[in-house]
Formats: structure tokens, sequence, C-alpha cells
């Protein structure tokens, strides 16, 4: 069954920098609910077209129902956004007048345990966006050593006491003792000194980012997208991205200026922030960042010269 569209995070000012059109095709590379993606397309009628990417066998299939009202303008498509050029030239798109990506994890995912992302109920130590594909987490933690999985906490998750839990949790897999992710959870919070463990965030949180992160190759796919997706826009189009870590917003800030100076323009010289409203309906869009890239006009070729 399709699920309500909620309001998605910074939907409003989305749309003021994606600015839809009835002429516009637009890409969602996250489609989720699809929330963005169906005020997109009402901010786009009545001809403008979406398509909407998403790794998640069953989460497209809310995403379809949500947007069955607008079956002949959408085009939904599973792959990950890393996956964009590919897509777009199967579909015999060439060019697209915006692109964007909300790189939060879908409540979809966090509320159901049987999906591993969250802490605070039993579930496998899965974590995949695709279950069809690749290595859970307890598979990539069972052939991962001390070393490994330290760097994995303390890149991906910033974690200060990395070390001793990346020990821990290899102790705890020879032992038989992970099983569920309230292991990996109750683990950690054990490991914080009792002052530090009831703080605003859970003391798991980072750990459960840097293996989320590690398991779905998160930042190799932000990378890879932001290496293709910028040549796939028309002139004027615009690039969307946000981001809710320091990891990816650091990502998005540096290729932005990067290619600012291949003639993009940048057009949220800081990032923009949910307004204290918003956040208080949403306590989720705290930490969303977004960052707008405009794609430059193309290059005039050369007015010929007379002859003296």
């Amino acid at each position: 069954m399709a699920v309500a569209v909620h309001t998605p995070v910074l939907l409003k000012e989305l749309l003021k920098y994606l600015a839809p059109s009835s002429e516009g095709i637009y890409v969602d590379g996250t489609l989720g609910a699809a929330g963005h993606a169906f005020a997109v397309l009402e901010a786009s009628n009545p001809s403008g077209v979406l398509i909407g990417l998403d790794q998640d066998e069953e989460i497209l299939k809310i995403a379809k129902e949500n947007l069955e009202f607008f079956e002949n303008r959408v085009r939904i498509v599973k792959a990950n956004f890393s996956d964009i050029a590919g897509v777009l030239k199967k579909l015999s798109v060439e060019k697209v007048d915006g692109i964007y990506l909300d790189l939060g994890v879908s409540s979809l995912q966090l509320d159901r345990p049987e999906r591993g992302f969250s802490f605070r109920a039993a579930g496998p130590i899965d974590m995949r966006m695709d279950p069809a594909t690749g290595e859970s987490v307890l598979e990539k933690i069972r052939k991962s050593d001390e070393q490994e999985l330290t760097k994995i906490l303390r890149e991906y998750g910033e974690e200060r006491l990395a070390p001793k839990i990346a020990r821990t949790l290899l102790e705890k897999v020879r032992r038989g003792e992970l099983q569920t992710t309230l292991d990996i959870a109750t683990s950690v919070f054990n490991i914080y000194p009792p002052r530090q463990r009831y703080g605003r965030i859970h003391p798991a949180t980072r750990t459960f980012q840097a293996l989320r992160i590690w398991v779905n190759d998160e930042l190799g796919s932000l990378k890879r997208f932001l290496s293709a997706a910028p040549a796939l826009l028309k002139e004027g189009g615009h690039l969307c991205v946000m981001s809710y870590h320091s990891l990816e917003d650091r990502i998005v800030k540096h290729t932005f200026r990067d290619l600012a100076k291949k003639g993009f323009k940048i057009l949220t010289k800081r990032p923009v922030i949910a307004s204290e409203e918003e956040i208080k309906e949403n306590p989720r869009s705290r930490s969303a960042k977004l960052r707008v890239l405009l794609s430059p006009p193309s290059p005039q070729p050369p007015s010929p010269r007379g002859r003296g």
C-alpha cells in the first residue's frame, strides 16, 4: 500500500532553487517515498517529467503508488544515483533541467527493524540499501580485522572510541554474541563512560552511521555521482544536494568549488539549513544542509572574421 506523502526536508528551499517548469525534465536520485518528487511534479504541471532513482525495491513500490496520479510523467528506475549517466543513456535522455539528492536515510528504512538500520530495536545486522546485493554489515565485520574496523569507525563515524569499539565487536563476533543490531548498540553503550551515555544522541549513533556508510559505499557513490551529474545538466540547470553529516557535506562543498573554477556558479555561498519552525515540525531536518550549483551557459562558437 502507498503511504502518506509527508512533507520532506527543505521542500520550499528545494523548489525555490530547482524552479520546476512544465517543459522541464528532472532527476530525483534518492526517490524514497516520493515526497520531494510529488511536489516537483505538481510544480511542473502539466507536462514536466521526473525520473526517479532508488535502489530499494520495496520503497520503489511505495513511490510508484504515491506518484500514480502523475503516471505518464514519471519514469521510475531501480538504480543507485551514482549510475545516473547510465540510467539517462538507457532512457535516451541527453540532458536534464535539474537533478537533486536527499542523502538522508529514509524513515521507511529506519522504522523497520528487519532492515537493520536502527539501534533502537532488534534486527539483523544488515543495513544494505539494496538487500539483494552485496554483503551485510555482519558479513563485512566477520571478514574485517581490528585495524580496518577501527579505521572505518574513525573515518566514517568520527568516533573517538573507535579502537575499543572495533576490538569489542570483533571479540563478540568470534564468540557468537553479535546477533542483532541491539547487540551492537548495547556493546557501544557499555563502552562509553557512564556520564557520557545519556547525551543528546545515543552513543551508538556514530558507529551505526559508519557501518551504514561502509556497507553501502555511500561516500564513493556520492563522489561518482558528482563526477557525472554536472555534465548531464542543460544550460542553466540546477544541481541540488542535501546532506546530513560533515563527511558528505565536505565532499559536496569541495566538488562545487572545483566546478566553480570551470564556469559553474555556486548559488549557496553557505549551505541552506532548515528554519526553526521546520525543525520543530520535523526534527530530522535539524542536520540537513542544501547546496546548489548552476550549470554555465553553453560555449558560443567563435564568430567568423571577415577577410581584410
